[in-house]
């Protein structure tokens, strides 16, 4: 499939009236199509079943390159998926697009595909680290959303509850960052937590999450 056949099959499904509350919503400044998310979601899952790997990890280049709010998110679709292997360059292609990322939605579909690949080799928390000191408050954020799988997990295994604390140490950094989009994901990763490790959450609140804003520790805190 060409990028051209791609944007042709992504415009036809745009909605009339769409694209302008659509980039009210996500403040975006870069062109929007108008396309509702299941039918988004359809069509992606249609690529990845019917596309080679190297087809897709070409695709979804291409498409993250056109700089439309629909096709980047089409991009990280194409690559959200537990079993890809071998999955080195997808993992790269995930990585190379941090630069790039500058909106919550378009940010947290490419982290969720980050997901599963930190999923397939939790030794990539390794690079992901390295995002915490960005000066882009997206890459920082975008390091808690990668991870947001570990908060999950109810019986976690010895590598995953280090990885676990780890990233709890991330959070701790970022408690007096002022950026709201980093308070609201470490009050998202905390929330998660709490309902698998409660007595972890309250821990970390009690400690230094009580230097969060009162709107991230209400969060936190929502199901303890």
């Amino acid at each position: 499939m060409t990028l051209e056949d791609a944007l042709a099959t992504l415009r036809a499904l745009a909605e009339p009236g769409r694209a302008e509350g659509m980039a009210a919503y996500h403040k975006q400044n870069r062109e929007v199509i108008g396309i509702p998310n299941p039918a988004l979601n359809d069509i992606t899952q249609g690529w990845r079943q019917s596309l080679t790997l190297p087809e897709r990890l070409t695709l979804a280049s291409d498409l993250w390159q056109t700089d439309i709010f629909e096709a980047r998110i089409a991009a990280a679709k194409l690559l959200t998926q537990a079993r890809i292997r071998p999955d080195a360059e997808a993992w790269a292609l995930i990585q190379s697009w941090l630069p790039d990322l500058d909106s919550w939605a378009i940010a947290d579909h490419a982290m969720t595909a980050g997901q599963k690949r930190l999923s397939a080799d939790l030794s990539r928390i390794e690079a992901i680290e390295g995002w915490t000191t960005s000066e882009s408050l997206w890459t920082r954020r975008a390091a808690l959303v990668a991870t947001l799988p570990l908060a999950k997990k109810s019986h976690p295994k010895a590598g995953e509850t280090a990885a676990r604390e780890r990233v709890l140490g991330w959070a701790e950094s970022y408690v007096s960052d002022p950026e709201w989009f980093i308070q609201k994901a470490v009050a998202w990763w905390l929330r998660d937590l709490s309902k698998h490790d409660p007595a972890r959450t309250a821990a970390f609140l009690d400690g230094p999450g009580q230097g969060l804003k009162p709107f991230a520790r209400r969060e936190a805190g929502k199901y303890l």
